[in-house]
C-alpha cells in the first residue's frame, strides 16, 4: 500500500498547544505553494508507475484555508500523475470556521471524500483556553454543511487532560460529538510541547492519575456510543477507521509533500524542512536514515488494538520475523495481564496498557525507544 500526505502550512493563527509547522496565510503565498507542491509531485510520476495510491491526506496547518479551488488543483495533479485505487480515501482537514456549504460541495466535487475537523471540546471555556476560534454551535453547523455538501465520512478531534478538566466535561464533549453522528472521533491527551506558547506560559497539565482516569473514561464512553477503539487515540464506527493513519501504523510506505512533511519509501526516511520559503524555491527533502526494521514495525503495530500479529511479522520479515515475534511473546508473559493480551498469534495492549505503552515496548522489544 502507498499513501500521499500533503502538508498545507497556512493558518489564521497558531493555537497555543500546536507544534505542527504553520505560517500566516496570504493569497500570494498560497498560489506559490500550490505550484510548488505540483512541482514536487512531478519527479515521482515515473518512479511510481504501476503503483496505486490507497490514500491521500491533506493536513496542516489549516488546509481548508487554501480554498476549494486551490485544493482541487492539487488533487487534480495527483489524479493526473498517479493511479488512485478504486475507492481511495481522500481526506481533507478543516477548521469549523470559514467553511460553508458551498466550500464543502466544491471540495466534494473535486474528489475529497473524508473530512477531519478539530472540535477539541464542546465547552466554550475550554475552547477559549485552547485558542480555538469556533463555538460548539459553529462546529455543529460545519458538520451539517459538510453533510449537505456530500460528505459521508467525517471525523472530529477531541482533547482530554486539559487543566481544570473532568470526566463530566469530557463526557459532555463526547456526547456532543456523538450527537452529530460523525463516523470517527480522535481523542488526544494534551501535551505541552517545547517551543509552544503553552510551554512559554508554563501551562501545567493534570497529574498522570487524573489524565489516566479521563482516558479510560473516554474509551468506555466512546464504546458505549458505538465508537470502537482501534488505535491509542482513535475510535470509529465499524468500517470507518482512518485508512491513511492505518497505513502509518502498519508500517506501509508513504510520501509527504510540503514543508515539514515526512516520507518513508524504499526503506528510507526523508523529510522537507519546516521552511516554507525553501520549499517554494524547490529545495529537496533531507535524508533521515533508514526505517522499517522489526522494532519499528512492532512499535507501530502495537499502537493498534489488533496489536502485533505473527502472520504480519512472517509476511514482512520471513522466518526471522516469526522468531522475533516469539521473543516478544516470551517477554509479554512477564508483563502484568491487565496491561496486555498475548497468545501464540497476537500481542496487543489493553486501554490500561496504552497509558504505559513506552514502558511496555521496552519490556517487549528489549530496547530503548
Amino acid at each position: 500500500m502507498l499513501g500521499f500526505y500533503i502538508h498545507v502550512p497556512f493558518c489564521h493563527g497558531k493555537c497555543p498547544y500546536c507544534d505542527f509547522y504553520s505560517r500566516p496565510d496570504s493569497a500570494g503565498g498560497m498560489d506559490a505553494y500550490v505550484s510548488a507542491v505540483i512541482a514536487a509531485l512531478a519527479p515521482w510520476r515515473e518512479r511510481l508507475a504501476g503503483r496505486e495510491l490507497a490514500t491521500v491526506y491533506f493536513g496542516g496547518g489549516t488546509p481548508s484555508l487554501l480554498g476549494a479551488q486551490r485544493l482541487g488543483t492539487i488533487l487534480q495533479a495527483v489524479r493526473q500523475g498517479f493511479s488512485l485505487a478504486s475507492g481511495a480515501e481522500v481526506t481533507l482537514e478543516a477548521n469549523p470556521t470559514h467553511v460553508d456549504r458551498a466550500f464543502f460541495q466544491e471540495a466534494r466535487r473535486a474528489g475529497f471524500n473524508r473530512l477531519s475537523m478539530g472540535l477539541q471540546s464542546a465547552n466554550g471555556e475550554e475552547l477559549r483556553f485552547l485558542g480555538r476560534a469556533h463555538s460548539p454551535q459553529q462546529a455543529a453547523l460545519a458538520v451539517e454543511n459538510a453533510r449537505a455538501g456530500g460528505f459521508e465520512n467525517i471525523s472530529l478531534d477531541l482533547m482530554l487532560g486539559l487543566p481544570g478538566g473532568s470526566r463530566e466535561k469530557l463526557g459532555r464533549s463526547i456526547a456532543f460529538a456523538a450527537s452529530l453522528e460523525v463516523e470517527h472521533i480522535s481523542s488526544y491527551i494534551l501535551k505541552v510541547e517545547p517551543g509552544t506558547p503553552f510551554a512559554a506560559r508554563g501551562v501545567q497539565v493534570p497529574d498522570e492519575d487524573d489524565t489516566a482516569e479521563q482516558y479510560l473514561f473516554a474509551v468506555e464512553e466512546l464504546a458505549r456510543r458505538g465508537y470502537g477503539q482501534y488505535e491509542i487515540s482513535n475510535f470509529a464506527r465499524p468500517g470507518k477507521e482512518s485508512r491513511h493513519n492505518l497505513l502509518y501504523w502498519r508500517g506501509e510506505e508513504y510520501l509527504g509533500f510540503g514543508p515539514g512533511a515526512h516520507s518513508f519509501f524504499g526503506g528510507r526516511r526523508f523529510y522537507y524542512p519546516r521552511d516554507l520559503e525553501g520549499f517554494l524555491q524547490g529545495n529537496s527533502p533531507v535524508e533521515d536514515g533508514t526505517g522499517g526494521d522489526f522494532g519499528e514495525f512492532a512499535m507501530l503495530n502495537l499502537r493498534l488494538t489488533r496489536g502485533l500479529r505473527r502472520g504480519d511479522c512472517l509476511a514482512r520479515f520471513g522466518a526471522e520475523g516469526g522468531a522475533l515475534f516469539d521473543e516478544a511473546l516470551e517477554n509479554a508473559r512477564h508483563c502484568p495481564p491487565q496491561l496486555l493480551r498475548a497468545d501464540g498469534e497476537a500481542i496487543s495492549f489493553t486501554p490500561e496498557g496504552f497509558l504505559v505503552s513506552n514502558a511496555l515496548l521496552v519490556k517487549l522489544l528489549g530496547e530503548e525507544l
